[in-house]
């Protein structure tokens, strides 16, 4: 497996490049502000085959290139039915945006439960709400690694204070991650990985949070 990290923005949003190493096929998951001329350099690089473009959710961090990398690549984009509305029509979260942005239409939505094939490597979506209706995490279970998005990050989770957060919700959330081994290596929206053994707080998290 490749899994390449790709700080972006003004917020340090982490953008994603995740490949087989045997195939080379490849998804981009979260596109950042100032993201996309680094992946389509690296893709390049690398010789990969982008089979699609992944959001863990759709707020402005996280979908600011995701336009023009769907136009350089010419692969479908994917997001959660419960974020889709703020991807075709970004600011509709009632986050401010401090530059514009393009809206588009993803070209399917993801789910619970689905499984998601890039090469050899298989991803299954796991639907976290709290942070946004629409979050999810990638969990590749043959390589004990999980992408969080902003769910779950080092010592910490997602912001609940936003216009659409749903705080009740993250608490079920984050317990569906607490069952997951130990040994997951978890890479988030923002800043370094870290484990599910090293967070097992987030089995009680509401306990503790609130």
């Amino acid at each position: 497996m490749i899994l390449e990290i790709f700080p972006s923005g003004p917020l340090e949003t982490n953008a994603y490049l995740l490949a087989c190493d045997v195939t080379k096929h490849a998804a981009v998951i979260d596109a950042p502000f100032e993201s996309a001329e680094t992946l389509l350099h690296r893709i390049k690089k690398l010789s990969l085959s982008v089979d699609m473009i992944l959001l863990t959710h759709s707020h402005w961090d996280h979908i600011a290139d995701v336009s023009l990398l769907k136009e350089s690549l010419k692969v479908p984009v994917y997001v959660h039915k419960d974020d889709a509305d703020n991807l075709e029509n970004p600011g509709a979260d009632r986050l401010p945006l401090f530059f514009p942005l393009k809206g588009m239409k993803p070209d399917g939505y993801l789910s619970e439960g689905q499984e998601l094939i890039v090469g050899k490597l298989k991803m299954t979506v796991i639907h976290t709400p709290g942070h946004s209706p629409g979050s999810v995490c990638f969990y590749l279970s043959s390589e004990e690694t999980l992408i969080s998005g902003d769910t779950l990050f080092r010592g910490t989770i997602g912001n609940l204070s936003l216009p659409t957060a749903q705080p009740a919700s993250m608490w079920v959330s984050l317990k569906k991650l607490a069952v997951l081994p130990e040994a997951t290596k978890v890479y988030p929206g923002h800043g370094g990985s870290t484990t599910i053994g090293a967070e097992k707080w987030i089995a009680h998290a509401q306990d503790r949070l609130t």
